[in-house]
């Protein structure tokens, strides 16, 4: 580093090429899970696999899961200073993360259709996770800057297909073979891949984007245990 020749203008940075990646090539970058956010288990290496749900630009989720891969995430979501709003039809399935907040608003749980306005903003981003059951209705709170949204579908549903196909990332536990092989052939996951999808342990999730795989195992800590139990793909 050099002092700047003129004064009053701060120092000068070290003079490097820049590093350029053309237009039409940004898409090569995605992945589907990064170093930035919330830690949602560990990779098939056992490094920590890293979920980032806070972004400037909307974020649609979909999980063909378990209620229990849900809640891990909201309670993870929630560590890392984000809150969560729930819309389902089973409220009392949530209503013990609610409470787990000790009177702070950072899990709120709402009927379907009758989620308010959250206000996100980048010092309070919100996550959305919608628990509509297998054919959620239209919502009325859209992804939008700070702002992800999580769709939970137990299974693969006739509106399973649309709401893969226009969300950024998927997550796929273990499914039937038939709705593994349509997984595969929505998310172009390899026939070997798609196959392993009915035969994933509890607690594995497939997350995916048309590109870009990994697996990750979701490990309970001791706290999550004692509120949520062990991990199970059916509720």
């Amino acid at each position: 580093m050099r002092w700047p020749a003129g004064g009053g203008r701060g120092l000068v940075g070290p003079r490097r090429g820049r590093h350029a990646v053309p237009v039409d090539r940004l898409d090569v970058l995605t992945l589907p899970l990064g170093d930035d956010g919330v830690v949602i288990g560990v990779d098939p290496d056992g490094g920590p696999a890293v979920l980032g749900l806070n972004r400037p630009s909307p974020y649609d989720i979909t999980l063909v899961g378990g209620l229990w891969t849900a809640q891990v995430l909201a309670l993870r979501a929630v560590g890392a200073g984000t809150r969560v709003v729930v819309e389902t039809g089973r409220t009392a399935a949530w209503e013990t993360l609610a409470r787990a907040g000790g009177g702070e608003p950072w899990v709120t749980v709402h009927e379907v259709g009758r989620v308010p306005p959250s206000g996100a903003s980048a010092g309070r981003p919100v996550v959305v996770v919608r628990d509509c059951g297998t054919r959620p209705p239209r919502g009325r709170i859209a992804a939008a800057p700070w702002q992800a949204v999580l769709t939970l579908l137990p299974y693969v549903s006739p509106v399973a297909p649309a709401l893969m196909r226009k969300s950024a990332l998927v997550g796929v536990q273990r499914v039937a073979p038939g709705e593994a092989e349509q997984i595969g052939r929505i998310m172009g996951v390899p026939g070997v891949e798609a196959e392993a999808l009915s035969t994933l342990a509890d607690g594995v999730t497939l997350w995916c984007t048309p590109r870009d795989r990994q697996l990750v195992m979701t490990r309970p800590t001791d706290a999550e245990s004692g509120l949520l139990g062990v991990a199970r793909r059916m509720d």
